[in-house]
């Protein structure tokens, strides 16, 4: 007897269905499941403005089919260290890297091609990670309720008429935020904890859960002025949102972002050869012209009309330090701010 080819049709149909829903990102699902030499896997903090034409082009270039896993900067460092033993990534690309040396364990060193041409204030003293973008730390205010002058400084965050309404981002979720939060440490001086305390009061209760929110919020005029990164600055400003920008004049930090192969990755070779990419001059180029980031490299020229760092107040920012003390400052923060200690 033989048997309806309708059924069989729809349960083949569902089949494939189901094989692309499985891919998590990157291109779409081929119509057959690549070898493991073709595949990679990355886990990014990063936007999908910023990840998906890099993919998209490191998956035309090579042939190797990239899934991606997105999420926060802490879940995914979170996800890598309980993956130790059998892990599942071979890259971990965005975060700073204060976050990517406080889990260095998750990692193995790489030396990238073409690392001659990164900017020695930018590398990794063993080549842990490999440095993506420059990300100077700035405030934002709102030029409709805040006057030109009147928010320069860290200094005027701790101005009790702006408690409740700093968007400021929980800088144990957020690695963007954490750089904020050394960054005004590093900038005042004075007693950590007494800093720390002033500030978190300041927020009068009101953290924010994601670092794109902070530009919004002060667009929207739930916020006076908000700490946030200079590309997020620029890019919301080139997008129409109603906020302008400042550089801090008691300190200004500039503390790349970066990617790192997952040690015991399963297709290590890849893993290298897509952060290889992500610092060639051309990525580097869109990192500059597309995504309003500082590159790392010498060789790829600024957006115009920005100020070179030289030309900054450069804070003291000890990168080290940031890392060693990242625990201790982030219990200081939520005691203060009343959440729980990581």
């Amino acid at each position: 007897m033989k048997r309806p080819i309708l059924p069989v049709l729809l349960a083949l149909v569902l089949l494939m269905g189901l094989t692309a829903c499985a891919v998590q990102g990157g291109s779409p699902a081929p119509d057959y499941a690549p070898d493991e030499a073709h595949r990679l896997v990355v886990y990014t903090s990063h936007k999908e403005e910023v990840w998906r034409p890099i993919v998209k082009e490191f998956e035309e270039r090579t042939g190797i089919w990239v899934d991606v896993v997105y999420g926060a900067t802490s879940e995914l460092l979170e996800r890598l260290a309980q993956e130790e033993k059998s892990p599942q990534a071979d890259v971990m690309f965005g975060g700073g890297v204060e976050s990517l040396e406080t889990y260095r364990d998750c990692f193995v060193p790489y030396t990238c091609a073409g690392a001659d041409h990164i900017l020695e204030q930018f590398r990794a003293p063993e080549d842990l990670w490999t440095p993506f973008s420059a990300l100077p730390v700035v405030l934002v205010y709102n030029p409709k309720l805040v006057s030109p002058g009147q928010v320069n400084s860290w200094d005027d965050l701790l101005d009790p008429e702006l408690k409740g309404r700093i968007a400021f981002t929980d800088p144990a979720v957020s690695g963007s935020s954490y750089t904020g939060l050394v960054t005004m440490l590093s900038a005042l001086g004075g007693e950590r904890d007494e800093v720390i305390r002033r500030f978190a009061e300041n927020l009068g209760g009101v953290q924010l859960d994601s670092s794109g929110g902070v530009p919004s919020a002060v667009a929207d005029g739930s916020a006076l002025v908000g700490v946030t990164l200079e590309e997020t600055a620029l890019k919301r400003m080139a997008d129409g949102m109603d906020v302008a920008m400042v550089y801090p004049e008691d300190g200004v930090s500039c503390v790349p972002d970066g990617s790192a192969v997952v040690r015991g990755a399963p297709h290590e070779e890849n893993a290298r050869l897509f952060l290889d990419f992500t610092v060639s001059r051309e990525v580097q180029e869109m990192v500059a012209g597309r995504f309003c980031r500082r590159s790392v490299r010498d060789d790829v020229e600024p957006l115009a009309d920005l100020p070179a760092l030289d030309e900054l107040p450069i804070a003291d920012y000890d990168l080290d330090q940031a890392v060693r003390d990242r625990d201790a400052i982030l219990m200081t923060w939520a005691f203060y701010f009343g959440g729980d200690a990581p």
